[in-house]
């Protein structure tokens, strides 16, 4: 059992135990510590066949469809109860406070049957946490194969970007000094490009990088399509807070813009998407993206999807980050939080 298993088995027979002081102190009876003992030691007896049924017999069964040993297993469960309860009440309370469970002559059989009747609720109990724990382990396996999976396939495409980018960089070098010789606003577009793409392209260890790179990538990315809108791209980035040496995940605010840029209106002058990158604190950043919805898109899809983001930060950010996402019939807005 990991960590966490164990403080919910600790916590529910603590409750268990502790429902039964109260059940007996609440009776006033005068032979309390005799009942608060042999009541104790009934459920450590409870907790032999317990896990004698949930270490032992199911997982090394059960999963395996193991049926003959599984049916002998579970016929020496009682065995395991009555022998615990046996060694606990009639050996060593007698030898330690002087009196036992059961007095005088006892009929074996009418012993083995009343154990094996108290112990088979137990069993029962067994057979249903581990099933519950079984299937949460399965479930657990499959996502983290899916999220392996999902690694693979992200490193595979990382690859096939890496092919031969100083290629892609001597060309775009190319083109930038040809442009220069015509037009220094062209040529000043094409370092941008270039930019962006050595930004993209780039992967640290531990694939996060400073946050005034990806500001500066955000800012050249506006930029190239305010050039490619003209005058008619209306975009409000600002920056609250003060960037120094913080770090984050690589392109994990772009898609945010790049959905508004999609989805939104970008035209119009009253209806400007809104940018706030925020720094309430050195390790806290909030980054607030709004946008009024452009109804007359023909392609209304998500691009790459914020279904795909929300796993990536779930990676990336586990219990470190929260994202909202507000929209109505005329505006979308979306809030991602960082703790940096």
């Amino acid at each position: 059992m990991n960590r966490q298993t164990t403080r919910y088995h600790l916590l529910g027979w603590g409750l268990l135990i502790a429902y039964d002081f109260v059940g007996i102190v609440g009776e006033r009876p005068t032979n309390l510590g005799v009942l608060l003992l042999l009541q104790f030691t009934f459920r450590l007896s409870m907790m032999s066949v317990f896990y004698y049924c949930f270490l032992l017999v199911f997982p090394r069964y059960l999963r395996l469809s193991r049926m003959p040993q599984l049916l002998l297993g579970l016929g020496l469960a009682p065995v395991v109860f009555t022998g615990t309860r046996y060694m606990l009440e009639q050996v060593l309370l007698p030898l330690l406070f002087g009196f036992s469970n059961y007095y005088g002559e006892v009929n074996l059989w009418a012993y083995l049957l009343d154990n094996a009747e108290r112990g088979l609720p137990m069993m029962m109990v067994a057979a249903a946490a581990w099933g519950v724990q079984d299937a949460f382990l399965q479930e657990t396996r499959r996502e983290n194969e899916q999220l392996m999976q999902e690694k693979t396939q992200a490193e595979l495409a990382f690859l096939k970007t890496q092919i031969n980018p100083h290629f892609l960089y001597n060309t775009l070098n190319y083109i930038y000094s040809e442009a220069y010789l015509v037009s220094e606003p062209l040529a000043e577009t094409v370092l941008r490009l270039s930019d962006l793409m050595r930004y993209m392209l780039h992967e640290s260890p531990d694939g996060k990088v400073e946050l005034r790179k990806e500001i500066d990538y955000l800012e050249n990315y506006l930029m190239l399509h305010r050039l490619r809108f003209e005058n008619k791209f209306f975009v409000d980035f600002e920056q609250v807070g003060h960037v120094e040496r913080q770090r984050v995940a690589s392109l994990v605010l772009v898609p945010f813009v790049e959905n508004a840029l999609k989805h939104g209106v970008v035209n119009r002058p009253d209806q400007p998407i809104s940018i706030t990158l925020t720094l309430p604190a050195p390790t806290h950043l909030r980054f607030d993206v709004r946008n009024h919805i452009n109804h007359y898109q023909k392609d209304h899809t998500t691009g790459i999807g914020l279904a795909n983001l929300r796993r990536r930060l779930a990676l990336l950010y586990p219990n470190r980050h929260q994202l909202h996402i507000q929209q109505d019939a005329t505006t979308y807005c979306t809030t991602l939080e960082l703790e940096l």
